[in-house]
């Protein structure tokens, strides 16, 4: 933990990874409910050529959305063990301490500012 977060600040940045993990699994639960990212079917008689591109354009989205909340799952566990290990509020590129008014606002963030705009 660095020096200038809190402990208070440490348990607000946990609270919300867990609350974004929570968010995460509901969604990913949802969106294999409905089922976006099947085949889709190319049969001319069922599906007009307009709506076989529509449905080929939805799965791609709902694919990209798969995608990203996969690598936000693995932001958050990666922030989630930080905190176990105590190394969490340090950049990743300097060693620095990240601003606690960062972690806040984005619990996920590995980079103090400075490294964010290299």
């Amino acid at each position: 933990m660095s020096e200038s977060m809190t402990g208070q600040q440490l348990e607000q940045c946990k609270q919300k990874l867990l609350q974004m993990r929570a968010e995460l699994a509901a969604r990913q639960a949802a969106s294999s409910e409905v089922g976006d990212t099947g085949t889709v079917v190319l049969d001319q008689q069922s599906v007009g050529r307009l709506s076989r591109i529509d449905a080929m354009q939805s799965q791609q989205m709902a694919l990209e959305s798969q995608r990203r909340r996969e690598l936000v799952a693995k932001q958050v566990e990666a922030a989630l063990k930080r905190i176990e290990e105590d190394d969490y509020g340090y950049c990743l590129e300097c060693d620095e301490e990240i601003d606690p008014r960062r972690l806040l606002f984005n619990p996920v963030v590995t980079c103090c500012i400075d490294c964010a705009d290299k």
